[in-house]
C-alpha cells in the first residue's frame, strides 16, 4: 500500500531544518558558491602536493580535446614513452587517429554482424535494442586497441594528424551510427526473409564500402606505407623509407602486447575475485583479440601496479573520473568535497553498492606514472592524462589512494610481474571467461561518446 507525503510530515522537515545546526550557514555558502565549492576541503591541495618516491618522467601529455577516446589516447601515451627514450624523441606522438579509424571501422562491421547474428529477436529485445542505441562510439578497451594494432599496426601522428572530425567527434558519430542504423535494418530484414548467408555478406561488405567512404572523407585515408622522418634531440637527422604501419609498430615501437592483460577490480557478488570475465557484445575487430578481464582485489591490484612502476613501466588504468574530483587542480580525493559535513547526511556507499546501484562506473582512462610510498604503503599516486597542459599540474593529476580505493576499476599489466597462481588464473579462465551482460559497468568505458 503506498502513502503519499502529508502536509503534516512537510511540516515536520521543516521545524527539522529550521532547528539543525548551521543550516543557515550552510545555506548561504550552498546557494552563493554551489555545493561543491561550498564543501570542498582545501587540505587536500596539501596532501596532494605532487611529489612522489617513485616516478617516471613521460613529458609533455596528449590532448584528446572534444572526442571520447581517452582508452585510445592513454594506451598509445603508455606505447609511445619507451619509444620517446629509445630514440630521443621529446614530445613524439602516435597517432590516434589512425587508431581511431579503423576502430570505427571494425567496429561498423562488428555492429553489422551482431546485428546479422540478433535478426530473430524482436527489436524490442533488451540486447537488439542495446544494439541500435550505441552502433558504435569513440569509447574502447585495451583489448580493442590492442586487436587494431595487431590487424593494422601503428604510424606517427605526423604521418596521419588529426582532423576536425577526429578532435571533435559528435558530428562523425551522429553521421556513422545514422548511416549504421539504417543498414542494421536492413541487414535484420534480410535475414528474416530467408536470404542466403552469401547475399547477406554481399550486401553488407556494399554497406561496409560506404562506411569507409565516410571515414577517408570525414579522417583521411590511412597510409598504407610512409617515411618515417625526424631529428632526434642531438639534431640528428634519420629517415627510415617505405615502412609499414605494422613494421613500424615492431621496429620502433615493440611492445609485446600478448603479454599485456586488463586487470579489474569489481568486488560485487557477481564477479568472484581470480575470474576471467568478458563482456557481451563489447569488441571491434572480428576475428581478433577479444576483451577480458581479470578480476583481482584491490591490494593485488595496487602490489602489481607498485612492481610495474618499480620496473620502469607505466601503467594504463580505468576510472570513474567525475567522481570527486577538481578537473582544473587536478585532484583526485574521496576528501576533496565534504557533502556529510555540509549537509549533515550520510552519503557512504561501499564500491560494490556504487556499482550495483549505477552510482560509478568506468568513464575515463589514464595514466599512472609514479607513486608516493610513506611506510610501505602507498599515499598518493601520479597521473598522465590526456586532456592537454591546462589542467592539473601541466596536464598531471595527483590521485589520492582513498580515491584509488573507491573510484580504480581496471589496471593493464605486464603478465610477466603476475606471481604464478594469478598467471594461472588467467590462462585457465581465458579459455572461457564468464559473460557479463553487454550494459555491465565493466564495459561502460567502451559505450562513451
Amino acid at each position: 500500500m503506498t502513502k503519499e507525503i502529508s502536509n503534516e510530515t512537510i511540516e515536520k522537515f521543516e521545524n527539522d531544518l529550521t532547528n539543525h545546526p548551521a543550516y543557515r550557514v550552510a545555506s548561504r555558502a550552498a546557494q552563493e558558491n554551489g555545493i561543491f565549492k561550498a564543501s570542498q576541503d582545501l587540505q587536500t591541495k596539501i596532501d596532494l602536493d605532487p611529489t612522489f618516491s617513485i616516478e617516471i618522467e613521460t613529458g609533455k601529455p596528449s590532448d584528446q580535446k572534444q572526442s571520447g577516446r581517452c582508452w585510445m589516447f592513454s594506451a598509445l601515451n603508455t606505447m609511445r614513452h619507451p619509444l620517446q627514450k629509445k630514440f630521443s624523441l621529446k614530445d613524439f606522438e602516435l597517432s590516434q587517429n589512425y587508431t581511431n579509424f579503423w576502430d570505427k571501422f571494425e567496429k561498423s562491421n562488428w555492429f553489422f554482424e551482431n546485428v546479422i547474428a540478433t535478426a530473430d529477436k524482436d527489436l524490442g529485445d533488451r540486447k537488439v535494442a542495446f544494439l541500435f542505441t550505441t552502433p558504435q562510439q569513440d569509447g574502447g578497451q585495451w583489448d580493442m586497441l590492442c586487436g587494431i594494432i595487431e590487424k593494422y599496426g601503428i604510424v606517427p601522428k605526423s604521418v596521419y594528424p588529426e582532423t576536425a572530425n577526429s578532435t571533435n567527434s559528435s558530428a562523425l558519430n551522429d553521421t556513422l551510427n545514422t548511416l549504421l542504423r539504417k543498414d542494421g535494418l536492413e541487414l535484420r530484414k534480410l535475414v528474416q526473409d530467408g536470404k542466403s548467408e552469401d547475399e547477406v555478406q554481399a550486401r553488407k561488405e556494399e554497406m561496409l564500402n560506404d562506411v569507409f567512404r565516410v571515414l577517408a572523407i570525414s579522417l583521411g585515408v590511412p597510409p598504407k606505407k610512409f617515411n618515417f622522418e625526424y631529428r632526434d634531440d642531438d639534431k640528428n637527422y634519420h629517415i627510415d623509407k617505405d615502412i609499414t604501419p605494422k613494421e613500424f609498430f615492431d621496429k620502433y615501437v615493440g611492445m609485446d602486447l600478448s603479454n599485456h592483460i586488463s586487470t579489474i577490480n569489481a568486488p560485487t557478488d557477481d564477479k568472484p575475485f581470480h575470474k576471467v570475465f568478458s563482456v557481451e557484445y563489447l569488441g571491434n575487430v572480428e576475428g581478433g583479440r577479444q576483451v577480458r578481464h581479470l578480476n583481482l582485489k584491490i591490494d593485488e591490484m595496487k602490489d602489481l601496479i607498485i612492481k610495474q612502476l618499480e620496473s620502469g613501466e607505466v601503467v594504463w588504468f580505468g576510472s570513474n573520473v567525475v567522481k570527486d574530483s577538481e578537473r582544473r587542480a587536478g585532484l583526485l580525493d574521496t576528501d576533496l568535497y565534504r557533502r556529510d559535513e555540509l549537509f549533515d547526511v550520510d552519503f557512504t556507499m561501499s564500491k560494490a553498492d556504487k556499482l550495483d546501484s549505477g552510482e560509478s562506473l568506468m568513464d575515463h582512462a589514464m595514466v599512472i606514472t609514479g607513486v608516493d610510498i610513506v611506510d610501505g604503503k602507498p599515499t598518493k599516486w601520479k597521473i598522465e592524462n590526456s586532456w592537454g597542459e591546462k589542467p592539473g599540474f601541466k596536464g598531471y593529476f595527483v590521485m589520492s589512494d582513498k580515491w584509488f580505493d573507491s573510484f580504480v576499476y581496471q589496471a593493464v599489466i605486464n603478465k610477466d610481474i603476475l606471481p604464478d597462481d594469478l598467471k594461472k588464473a588467467y590462462d585457465e579462465g581465458v579459455k572461457d571467461p564468464i559473460q557479463l551482460l553487454p550494459w555491465d559497468p565493466m564495459g561502460a568505458l567502451a559505450f562513451k561518446f
